[in-house]
This record gives C-alpha cells, sequence and structure tokens, in this order.
C-alpha cells in the first residue's frame, strides 16, 4: 500500500493516511441540496473529491463512498433561520417539494457525470432516513445533550469541552463573539451556537414535507442528516469525510458535536476540504443571479471534460478563479494535448520498466496533498520522453484512470474529424457575416433562412458568448 498523505482541517496538517482497516476506506461526501442547479463551483468540489476517490484506488485501497442528497431540512441560512430551501425552490418554479428534488437531483447528476465524476457507491436522500434521525434526537435527549424548546429539538453545545473543533484559539475568540449575529435570534436556544435537532410546526405552518414524532409533528434539521445517513451505511466510524470549506463550519461542526455525543468516541479522523471557485466580483453562488452550470458551458460550446482539466492544474486547497478568457486558454492547451496524444502509434512493444517510472511519479505525486498539476505536469513529460509510442500511450491510460480526462477516446476522435473543403469554409464564413448582418437589422427571417440554409449543407452554427461557433454534422 503506497504512503498516502493529505491535509486534515481538523488538525490543519498534512498527515500520512491510516485507515482504522488496513486496505479500505470508509469515505462520506455532503452531498447537494436539490432546489437549484449546482453551480461550476460545487462541481469544482466534487472533481477534487472524485480525484481523491481515484487516487485512493490507484494506490491500492479499497474505497466505499456514500453521499447524501438533501431534500428536507436546510434552511436559506446554515444557522438554522430563513425559509427552507426546497420550499422556495418549489413556489418559485410552482411544483411540489419532491417534484423540485427529482428534477435537480437528476440536473446535478447530469453535470456530475459530464466532468467524468465516478458516483459514489451509495446515494441516500435525507427523505428516506426519518426514523434514523428521529433515534439519533432521542438518544441526544436520553444523554442530556439536547432539549426541547418552543416545540423544537435543540443539540446544547454548552455540554461539550470544545465545539469550535476545527478552529485555531485565535478563531475560536472571534467565533464566539461573532458567531450568526447576522441572522435573525432564535430565542429558544439556551445559547448561541445551539442548533435544532428538530423542527415542529412552530417553525413552519407551511412545510409541505412533515413527519410524526415524538415531539410533534415536524422535520430535521440540515445538520443531523450527514450524521445517520453515514452511520447507516459506513457504521459508527468513517475514515474520511469530504465537503466544501463552506461546509467546516457551521455544519461540519455541527456534525461532530452531535456524532460524537450520541457514539460515544470519535467520529472520524480525516477531514477533505475543497476551496472556493471564484470569479471576477467573488465566490461563486447560487443568489448572485444566473447560475453558470457544466451544461451551461457545453451549451457554449466546452467540453465539460476542458473544465475538468482547468480544475485539475490548481490544487484543491486554493481558491481558484474563473473566467471564459482562462477556460479559453486551458481549451487550446487540452486540444494540442489531445493532438500529441493522437500522434502516437499504437506499434512496439510496451517498456515496462519506463511505464513503472512514470506509475511511481505519478503515485508519489497524487499521494502528496492530491498534487494535480504535478501529475498534468508529468503527463507531458512522458509524451516528451525517450521511448516508443506504445510505451507513452500505455503510460497515458494508466494516468486517466485518475485523471478522468477520456485522453484516449478525445485522441480517437480527432482522426475522425471530417476535413473542410476550403471552399465551403469560406462560403460558411460568409453566410455568418451576412446573418449577423441581418440580426443586426433585426431582419430575423433572413438570418433564420442563412441558418436552415447551412443546415442543409450538414453545417451546424451555434452563438455563443465567445461568436458564432461552426460544425459539420
Amino acid at each position: 500500500m503506497a504512503n498516502f498523505k493529505f491535509y486534515n482541517t481538523l488538525t490543519r496538517t498534512i498527515q500520512d493516511f491510516v485507515p482504522r482497516e488496513e486496505g479500505k476506506v470508509s469515505m462520506y461526501t455532503c452531498g447537494p441540496t436539490v432546489y437549484h442547479y449546482a453551480h461550476i463551483g460545487n462541481i469544482r468540489t466534487y472533481i477534487m473529491q472524485d480525484v481523491l476517490v481515484k487516487a485512493l484506488m490507484y494506490a491500492g485501497y479499497d474505497v466505499k463512498r456514500v453521499m447524501n442528497i438533501t431534500d428536507v431540512g436546510h434552511l436559506s441560512s446554515d444557522a438554522d433561520t430563513g425559509e427552507d430551501k426546497m420550499l422556495a425552490g418549489a413556489k418559485r418554479e410552482h411544483k411540489s417539494v419532491m417534484e423540485i428534488a427529482k428534477y435537480y437531483t437528476d440536473a446535478f447528476f447530469a453535470d456530475f457525470d459530464a466532468v467524468g465524476n465516478k458516483r459514489p457507491d451509495i446515494v441516500e436522500p435525507a427523505t428516506n432516513c426519518i426514523s434514523e434521525f428521529i433515534h439519533m434526537v432521542e438518544v441526544l435527549l436520553e444523554k442530556g445533550y439536547a432539549y426541547v424548546a418552543g416545540g423544537n429539538v435543540y443539540f446544547d453545545t454548552s455540554k461539550l469541552d470544545d465545539y469550535y473543533v476545527f478552529s485555531s484559539d485565535i478563531e475560536k475568540e472571534q467565533l464566539q463573539v461573532g458567531v450568526r449575529d447576522d441572522v435573525e435570534e432564535d430565542t429558544n436556544k439556551k445559547n448561541k451556537t445551539d442548533f435544532v435537532l428538530w423542527f415542529t410546526k412552530s417553525k413552519f405552518e407551511e412545510q409541505a414535507l412533515k413527519w410524526d414524532s415524538p415531539w410533534g409533528v415536524g422535520y430535521p434539521g440540515w445538520h443531523i442528516e450527514c450524521s445517520c445517513i453515514s452511520m447507516k451505511h459506513l457504521g459508527e466510524y468513517i475514515d474520511i469525510h469530504c465537503g466544501g470549506v463552506d461546509n467546516i463550519f457551521p455544519h461540519h461542526t455541527n456534525e461532530i458535536a452531535q456524532s460524537e455525543s450520541y457514539l460515544g468516541h470519535e467520529w472520524c479522523k480525516y477531514w477533505f476540504h475543497s476551496n472556493h471557485l471564484n470569479d471576477k466580483s467573488g465566490k461563486m453562488s447560487k443568489s448572485k443571479g444566473a447560475i453558470l452550470t457544466v451544461s451551461v458551458l457545453k451549451e457554449k460550446g466546452y467540453d465539460p471534460l476542458v473544465y475538468r482539466f482547468f480544475c485539475l492544474q490548481s490544487h484543491y486547497r486554493k481558491p481558484l478563479e474563473f473566467s471564459f478568457e482562462a477556460l479559453d486558454n486551458v481549451t487550446g492547451a487540452f486540444n494540442k494535448l489531445i493532438k500529441k496524444i493522437a500522434e502516437l502509434k499504437d506499434e512496439g512493444s510496451v517498456d515496462n520498466a519506463v511505464v513503472k517510472e512514470f506509475e511511481d511519479k505519478f503515485r508519489d505525486a497524487i499521494s502528496n496533498d492530491l498534487n494535480t498539476s504535478m501529475a498534468i505536469t508529468l503527463l507531458y513529460d512522458i509524451l516528451k520522453a525517450d521511448t516508443n509510442d506504445s510505451t507513452k500511450l500505455a503510460v497515458v491510460k494508466n494516468f486517466d484512470t485518475v485523471l478522468s480526462l477520456d485522453l484516449i477516446g478525445h485522441a480517437a476522435a480527432v482522426g475522425e474529424v471530417k476535413e473542410v473543403d476550403p471552399e465551403l469554409e469560406a462560403y460558411v464564413l460568409d453566410a455568418i457575416e451576412k446573418r449577423a448582418a441581418a440580426k443586426k437589422a433585426k431582419d430575423f427571417a433572413t438570418a433564420d433562412a442563412i441558418r436552415d440554409e447551412l443546415l442543409k449543407k450538414g453545417v451546424e452554427i451555434k452563438d455563443t458568448r465567445e461568436g458564432v461557433k461552426w460544425q459539420l454534422i
């Protein structure tokens, strides 16, 4: 088993990874709240988690990964205030909550799959686990870690020796002074940091999804679902818990509080967090208006795997700034890479010594806090290496089990590209100019006629942010 290490948010150090059971890894991933589309910043987090899974497998581990789908209980503030995000989504689109959940779950996985991710072994919607949530709340009440107030059940953070488990002493002081001062105060709470385990009708009379419980008709708080779904499928211990840095506080802090109080022992030893994707205006979020998704990138003519390539060139713990100019540059680099691979001929015998040399270097890179940029560099290194093409192809295929860029598939497609007749190309470019002039003059009938004429000649045009793109069909 290869030595594998990564940054553990809990200890704030890069640590050697030692699972509880030799050779096996139990991993839990916070899944999406399916009230809206997942933007490309969300997807960056899932790409880096996917690389972690595949890197661990490359190092020789057997990985079992569980992910939840939040379809109830996540309020518009992570601090248990505001409106349920699922209910807000249903109101926005005049659909039922479960229709919203189904639609956005499907949309999420369409984008998740498009960027080369391997689906978790188990995906569990929160609404499947109501009995587990109720049981955990009952145990926490029995142990004295929870209390009932105003009809709701709260976790009592004052019963813990250390609530702020992820924070340094300075950060703890700052959090204790200013925790959640920006949200409405819940007067039922004994302490500002207490959080809801179970809501009753005292929260929302119109809540669409609600269940009977010992404390009245209601629904679970957001934080409890991850603890219960993890324990349901992975048992009392997990090796790695994944999420974005915005999950650290309060969500993951609260998960640890309730899980370890319930279990009576340490729950998860390693915590893996990916940093934000930013644009020039700051962190990407759904509150900014139009949501940039992988599907939208695809509609604009970008290959979703080029977006994965873009993410892999940065370290997962660093903020990454997105722009279309940057993505265009990466597209050019990706196409040149594919062209080089497409030129390789699968002839001659594979030099196994060279393959092993590069495998070892690659394993060292990805086992060292997931150094994906070094892994990409090694991909270029093998293409320049003094060895035969068959050996180079063997190494490329090997690396792509982790990188998941479909390098060989893209290279094969290069050879299938239709040759463009120069006269046809000139005709198409002239037609595109005439169409642009017609649209500018608001002569849309002529613009549509030009598009239809091009289609008859086997040419499809697409309006994108970067201008009109065309291809033979």
